[in-house]
């Protein structure tokens, strides 16, 4: 069983380096300001400006290129592909060689994910390409990249739970801001499929920049990133692969049921919604697309602040509230999709967005204290992956529509968030880290 998350004094005493093997010492405490995480945050922001601008477009991309609703909510999903390997070899790879180095490349992948998106805006194929480049940019700001807040945050002395709630607020910032810039300015802006992805690119410039100025946490195993790398072994490289915490009761019984949810409820209310009451927007369903993800997602970053309020190592309150109120999320949704009122959509939207942003936070604090320090990148690279997995929940929706109809297939879900929360419910105080339960 994996140990509780140490204190910051605990922190301060030991190198983040692999237990087993001797790695240079960390820079002194000393050496990290306060605010020595913001261009850590700045790059997570952009990544996920980059990852979420593609999403108030899916009208867009109807429209002007004539792709059905299950190929748009396809090039949607495609980014999961991108982003679940980037999660899995990037957060346990950059405990091994340090988090800048794994970090550094993101910007890059974003980037050219966007000039791909920017080129081919009637090619299904570039299109896919450049969200898979995004993906793998956006998995590793979130595995390396909410790690690394963490650590700067305690190492400056801070309040080691305010990592995991500053992480979520930059990314969910990032899919906000993005979202709402690219659907104005694909509806009212020039050049409507490229200035959006232009936009992005100078952004993510700017930040990649930034970005090189920020300290390590974390120092290279052999130290430096060269050696480090050529003395892996294939039995280590398949051990970097291995998170024991994934095994952690905890983990499996609160935390992996309600990942999916995080991005399934998101991409319901932002994806699915927009296009299903396109027609009763007007003359704007793209800003309005835009419209329902900012609410969203603006949902979400209001219900995380207060996170810390809620969120409690007592108990599993703050995932049962979240499930509760996805639940009734789905069950506006369901009743949107049958009238097609814009209203109801808007009222579903803001109710599974604060599903979602419940539910993020609550799984990165589960998280944060069931892997501990050595753990910490490895276990949010596995959260983040099944979270993903609720991105393919809009393509699903869309492929079995004809057969079901999407208001039969909101209540199945709602059916479903409820067997979840009652399954979070039984497991209120379960396997809680360092008891024996």
């Amino acid at each position: 069983m994996s140990t509780p998350v140490s204190t910051t004094s605990e922190v301060e005493s030991e190198p983040f380096s692999q237990a087993s093997a001797p790695a240079a010492e960390a820079p002194s405490p000393l050496h990290f300001g306060p605010h020595a995480w913001w261009p850590v945050a700045g790059s997570m922001v952009a990544v996920a400006w980059g990852g979420n601008e593609f999403t108030p477009l899916l009208v867009m991309y109807r429209e002007t290129s004539h792709f059905s609703q299950v190929t748009v909510n396809g090039l949607l999903g495609a980014y999961v592909l991108g982003i679940i390997p980037a999660l899995l070899i990037g957060g346990p790879l950059s405990d091994l060689i340090g988090r800048r180095p794994m970090l550094l490349p993101a910007a890059p992948l974003s980037l050219l994910g966007s000039f791909l998106l920017s080129i081919g805006p009637h090619e299904p194929l570039i299109i896919a390409a450049g969200r898979i480049l995004c993906g793998m940019a956006l998995g590793l700001v979130m595995a390396v990249g909410s790690t690394w807040v963490t650590e700067l945050i305690q190492r400056a002395g801070g309040d080691p739970s305010a990592g995991a709630r500053k992480a979520s607020l930059c990314l969910t910032a990032g899919f906000l801001v993005g979202a709402g810039l690219a659907s104005v300015l694909a509806q009212w802006g020039p050049w409507p499929t490229h200035t959006a992805y232009v936009l992005h690119i100078a952004l993510t410039l700017v930040t990649a920049i930034w970005l090189t100025k920020t300290p390590e946490t974390r120092c290279p195993r052999h130290g430096d990133v060269k050696t480090t790398i050529l003395d892996l072994t294939v039995r280590e490289m398949l051990d970097m692969l291995r998170i024991p915490s994934a095994a952690h009761r905890r983990f499996l019984r609160v935390v992996v049921p309600v990942a999916p949810w995080v991005f399934g409820c998101a991409g319901a209310a932002y994806a699915l919604l927009p296009q299903l009451l396109s027609k009763s927007a007007g003359e704007a369903p793209i800003a309005f697309s835009g419209l329902m993800t900012v609410i969203t997602l603006g949902c979400g970053v209001a219900v995380q602040m207060l996170g810390k309020l809620i969120d409690t190592h007592k108990s599993a309150r703050a995932s049962a509230i979240a499930m509760a109120v996805i639940a009734v999320g789905a069950i506006l949704g369901a009743y949107a999709a049958h009238t097609l009122s814009l209203p109801a959509g808007i009222a579903a939207a803001a109710t599974m967005g604060a599903g979602y942003g419940l539910a993020l936070v609550a799984g990165l604090s589960e998280v944060q204290r069931i892997a501990g320090d050595t753990e910490l990148a490895g276990l949010t690279a596995v959260y983040y992956s099944v979270s993903y997995l609720g991105f393919f929940i809009p393509m699903l929706f869309s492929a079995l529509a004809p057969y079901l109809g999407f208001t039969t297939l909101f209540i199945i879900g709602s059916v479903l968030a409820i067997a979840c929360f009652v399954n979070v419910l039984f497991a209120w105080r379960a396997h809680l880290p360092g008891t024996r339960r």
